[in-house]
C-alpha cells in the first residue's frame, strides 16, 4: 500500500476506532447507499453482517417505503435453552397435534421482560450496550434455579415465576429499561406484573384437561441456561396475518406479487375487498412490494417467524447449586454476550467439550479484486505499450510484484484493488478488537488471498510472528472450466521477494495426496 493510501487508511481507521457500527456501515456506504437507508437495513437484519444488510437492500430496491423513517419495534425476552427447551418444544408439537393450534404457538417459549418499544435505527447499538450493562449488574444474583409453577385456567396454561427469583428477573428488566432510556433515548416499559411462560392460550375449553396432562410431563427442574434475547419486528404489520409461500409464483400481470418458496407475506384481513375469490393482497417481507397473490400457494405462518434476533445475554447456571463462582466478568463472542461460570465439580468430559468449543477455524474471503471492478480487460487498461504496469485509477494497486513470466500471468491471477486492501485491513482490525487469537494461517496460492492474509496479519500485529502457509488444496479448482487456462501462481521465492512472509518449509499433505492418487490412476495398479 502506498504511503498516501496508508495515511488515508490510518486517518479513517482512527476516526472510526472503537465504533463497531463502522465495520458494518462503511461497506454499505461504499456501495452507494445513503446512511439512513443503510442503517435501516442493518436494523432490519439484526446488525449481523454487512453482507446480510446488502442482500436486504438489493431485495428491497423496489420497496416504496424504503426511504420512510419507520423504526423497528424491539422487545426483550427471557428464553430457556437446553433440556427444558427441548421438553417445551415437544409440548408445543403434541399440543398442536392433539388439540389444534392456539395463540401460544405463534411465538417461541419465552418470558416477556419488556414490552415492544421503538428505537431509532442509528441507536440500536446502544440497546446492545444496555443489555450488556443490565446483565452484568445482576449476574451474581441471578438464581441458580428458576422455579416454575404450573397454573391452569379455562383459557390459559403456563408456568409462573414467583418469590425472590422473580424479583431478580424484574430487577434485570428494570435495569435494561433504565439503561436503554439513557443510552438509546427509548421509552421502555419493563414487565412488573406476574412473570410467566405461556404454554397454551385461547384454546377450546374441552382441551384443557389434555393440555394439563401434557404439561405435567415437563419437569421444571430440567437443566436450563436462561438467555435474555433482544428481538425486533416491523411495527407496520403487527395486526396483519402472516403467510408463507409454499411454491414459486411468477406474476402474470403487473399488479401481482412475485413469490419464491419460503417467502413471508403480510396480509391485512380488513383490506381484501379488491381481491377476487382465491386471491389476497399482501406485502412481501423479502421485497416490501405490494400485490395480488394466489392464496392456495401459501399457508398460515406464525407471528414470530419474521422477527429478527439481535443480541443475547446468557446467564450461565452453575453445575453444582452449592458452588458458584462470583464476580466473573462477562465475555462477548460472535456478537452475543456470554457469562462463563464453570463449577469446580464439572466433569473432565464437559471441560474437554468446553475447550473444543473455544477452538475453531475462521474462514475469510479475499478482498475486492481488480477484475471485479474493471472487468476482464483490466490488464490492458494498466499496461504500457512496452509491457510495463502503470496506475490509471486510484483503485488500481500502487504496484505489482515481479513475476518470472512477466505481467501477462496477472490476467488469471489478479491482485486486490485498493479497496480490497482496505477491506482486508478493516477485517484485521475487527479481529484484533474481538480478541480472537490466531495460531496458524493457511491461504490459497492465489495472489489476492495471500495479499488478504498479509494485511490481516499486519493489523493483528502478527506479520512477523506467523508465517503464511500456502495451501494449494483450498484453491477453488473446480471453478476453472475446461478450456480455460489454469492460473500460474507466484512461487514461494517470488512471494518472499515481494515481502510476503510465507513459510518455505510448509508442505501440503492434501496436495501431495491428490498427486499420489493421480499418479496411481495413471499406472497399471489400482488404488
Amino acid at each position: 500500500m502506498a504511503a498516501g493510501e496508508t495515511q488515508l487508511y490510518a486517518k479513517v481507521s482512527n476516526k472510526l476506532k472503537g465504533r463497531n457500527t463502522s465495520l458494518l456501515l462503511d461497506p454499505l456506504l461504499t456501495m452507494g447507499f445513503p446512511a439512513h437507508i443503510a442503517l435501516k437495513a442493518l436494523a432490519a437484519t439484526g446488525r449481523k453482517t454487512a453482507e446480510e444488510a446488502a442482500d436486504w437492500l438489493h431485495g428491497h430496491c423496489s420497496d416504496p417505503s424504503l426511504d420512510d423513517p419507520i423504526p423497528q419495534e424491539y422487545a426483550l425476552f427471557l428464553c430457556p435453552t437446553g433440556p427444558l427447551l427441548e421438553k417445551l418444544q415437544e409440548f408445543w408439537r403434541e399440543s398442536k397435534r392433539q388439540c389444534a393450534k392456539n395463540r401460544a404457538h405463534e411465538v417461541f417459549p419465552h418470558v416477556t421482560l419488556c414490552d415492544f418499544f421503538t428505537c431509532e435505527d442509528q441507536k440500536v447499538e446502544c440497546l446492545y450496550e444496555a443489555l450488556r450493562r443490565a446483565g452484568d449488574r445482576i449476574l451474581n444474583s441471578f438464581p441458580t434455579l428458576v422455579p416454575l409453577v404450573l397454573h391452569s385456567s379455562i383459557s390459559y396454561l403456563g408456568f409462573f415465576i414467583n418469590d425472590s427469583p422473580a424479583d431478580v428477573i424484574r430487577e434485570f428488566a428494570t435495569a435494561f429499561a433504565t439503561e436503554a432510556s439513557v443510552l438509546a433515548d427509548c421509552t421502555v416499559k419493563p414487565c412488573t406484573k406476574q412473570l410467566h411462560l405461556t404454554l397454551a392460550h385461547k384454546f377450546y375449553p374441552h382441551h384443557q384437561r389434555t393440555l394439563e396432562q401434557l404439561a405435567r410431563a415437563i419437569q421444571p427442574s430440567h437443566t436450563c441456561q436462561w438467555t435474555a434475547a433482544l428481538y425486533s419486528r416491523d411495527m407496520r404489520f403487527v395486526h396483519y396475518q402472516t403467510l408463507k409461500a409454499l411454491f414459486q409464483y411468477k406474476p402474470q400481470n403487473a399488479d401481482e406479487l412475485m413469490l419464491s418458496r419460503g417467502d413471508y407475506i403480510f396480509v391485512d384481513p380488513t383490506q381484501q375487498e379488491e381481491a377476487s375469490e382465491g386471491w389476497a393482497i399482501g406485502i412481501s417481507h423479502r421485497t416490501g412490494c405490494r400485490g395480488f397473490l394466489p392464496e392456495n400457494y401459501t399457508e398460515r405462518a406464525n407471528e414470530a417467524d419474521t422477527w429478527v434476533k439481535h443480541r443475547t445475554y446468557t446467564f450461565s447456571l452453575a453445575m453444582d447449586l452449592n458452588s458458584r463462582k462470583d464476580g466473573e466478568a462477562s465475555s462477548r463472542r460472535n456478537g452475543e454476550f456470554h457469562t462463563p461460570s464453570v463449577s469446580r465439580n464439572i466433569s473432565s468430559i464437559q471441560a474437554l467439550q468446553a475447550t473444543i468449543m473455544r477452538r475453531g477455524v475462521l474462514v475469510v474471503r479475499h478482498g475486492e479484486r481488480v477484475d471485479q471492478v474493471f472487468g476482464k480487460s483490466w490488464l490492458q487498461q494498466c499496461t504500457t505499450t512496452d509491457g510495463k504496469y502503470y496506475r490509471p485509477d486510484l483503485n488500481f494497486p500502487h504496484s505489482l510484484p515481479k513475476r518470472s513470466n512477466g505481467i501477462k500471468d496477472f490476467e488469471n491471477d489478479p491482485p486486490l484493488s485498493s479497496c480490497g486492501i482496505f477491506q482486508a485491513r478493516l477485517a484485521g482490525e475487527a479481529l484484533l478488537d474481538s480478541g480472537i487469537r490466531v495460531t496458524a494461517v493457511f491461504v490459497s496460492p492465489a495472489l489476492r488471498c495471500v495479499q488478504t492474509a498479509k494485511h490481516i496479519l499486519e493489523e493483528l500485529k502478527l506479520e512477523k510472528k506467523l508465517k503464511i502457509r500456502v495451501e494449494p488444496g483450498v484453491f477453488e479448482w473446480m471453478k476453472w472450466e475446461a478450456g480455460k487456462a489454469t492460473p500460474t501462481f507466484l512461487t514461494l521465492e517470488e512471494l518472499k521477494e515481494a515481502n510476503f512472509n510465507v513459510d518455505p518449509d510448509y508442505r501440503s499433505h492434501l496436495w501431495e495426496c491428490a498427486s499420489v492418487k493421480k499418479t496411481k490412476r495413471r499406472g497399471s495398479g489400482s488404488w
